[in-house]
């Protein structure tokens, strides 16, 4: 809200409501809840990030894009991730 000479504010026409503001409250969590559905049934996510950070902590390359480029593009990395994957599934 914009202030106004004598304190009064004038109301932005570009803010929400109150009921719009419960709505919008209400989609972050549903979207929070399945995006967390979602991780917790795909693995290789996690398997992907973390695999990626670690390669970034151990080699710290300067070109952080071109790094993540090649990372993402490897053709081995599929491979790497199903092998993590069936490691995982051995030690559940």
């Amino acid at each position: 809200m914009e202030t106004l000479p004598g304190l009064l504010q004038r109301p932005d026409p570009g803010a929400l409501s109150a009921a719009q503001l419960e709505q919008l409250r209400k989609f972050k969590i549903q979207t929070r809840i399945a995006n967390e559905k979602y991780l917790r049934t795909h693995k290789e996510v996690e398997w992907l990030i973390s695999g990626f950070f670690r390669e970034i902590f151990l080699k710290r390359p300067d070109n952080i894009l071109e790094f993540a480029a090649d990372y993402f593009t490897d053709p081995r990395l599929p491979n790497k991730i199903h092998m993590q994957l069936i490691k995982d599934k051995k030690a559940a």
